[in-house]
């Protein structure tokens, strides 16, 4: 992979994966389009990394004060508080997640990778799901409100992220809305759920490139990635958790609605 293929990809991973938009149909549909060859082991090692730091960087106090809430209720100190009780939340809603990674990953992949068409289907339907949660979600509870059944369910709703086209933050702050969180919170919550998962993703990656080892001339790609994505990936999350404050997330729904549409239009126009 060159210099600016390595780049371009940052960048989209760091954009999509973060905003309602779907990392994975991008990454698909763009080199496909672009005619670019698959991008390899390394080079998804390298997407995972720069997201993680991104999110890292962004929710480091978060991430301190969940680790310490964490802590605390081990020691015996309870979960008399919905901070406290947070990380279990957290915890518990990324069990289904990874059960169904680890399950159902490759299988999806083998249905979903090779079809455009599903990609664009999925994009454009849950964009619509999006733009329905976003208008009638009653937008009543902050994060305070979270309980293990709404952790749950919103959990198993990020299940369906594995799915290109899908949106792992869209599914559950879409899930989050209709259980009527307001738009910062399901936000902020989807966040914080996904820390695990993308980082058990990553780990898992960095032991089969660990086993398989760096190919030649893949460090400097590798590299490029890492900082592109986490880059534009922490760009993101300010973007987002701003706009969400001001105003609704139909900006996004209507960019899935037309990159869907335009997808379409070009693979049945023979692309």
């Amino acid at each position: 992979m060159d210099l600016l293929h390595a780049a371009v990809l940052g960048v989209v991973q760091g954009l999509t994966e973060v905003l309602p938009i779907s990392s994975s149909a991008h990454l698909i549909l763009i080199p496909r389009f672009l005619h670019w060859p698959p991008s390899g082991l390394t080079f998804d090692v390298a997407l995972h990394m720069g997201t993680l730091l991104a999110l890292c960087l962004y929710f480091w106090r978060d991430i301190v004060e969940l680790c310490l809430n964490f802590c605390g209720a081990l020691a015996g100190k309870g979960l008399h508080t919905p901070a406290n009780r947070l990380p279990f939340y957290i915890i518990a809603g990324t069990i289904p997640a990874a059960i169904a990674g680890k399950t159902l990953e490759e299988p999806i992949e083998q249905i979903f990778r090779s079809n455009p068409y599903l990609i664009t289907g999925f994009l454009i339907l849950f964009g619509l799901i999006l733009a329905f949660a976003d208008t009638t979600g009653a937008k009543r509870w902050r994060m305070d409100r979270i309980t293990l059944k709404f952790a749950m369910v919103i959990g198993l709703a990020q299940c369906l992220a594995l799915i290109p086209g899908v949106s792992r933050s869209g599914v559950t702050i879409t899930a989050a809305l209709l259980l009527g969180f307001n738009r910062e919170a399901a936000a902020r919550f989807s966040f914080l759920l996904s820390l695990p998962v993308v980082a058990g993703a990553g780990v898992l990656k960095i032991g089969h490139l660990v086993r398989e080892g760096i190919p030649a001339g893949e460090a400097a790609p590798m590299l490029i990635g890492v900082a592109t994505s986490a880059l534009f990936g922490y760009l993101s999350v300010v973007f987002l958790l701003r706009l969400v404050q001001r105003t609704s997330l139909y900006p996004f729904v209507w960019y899935r609605l037309l990159a869907g549409a335009g997808t379409l239009v070009y693979l049945l126009a023979g692309g």
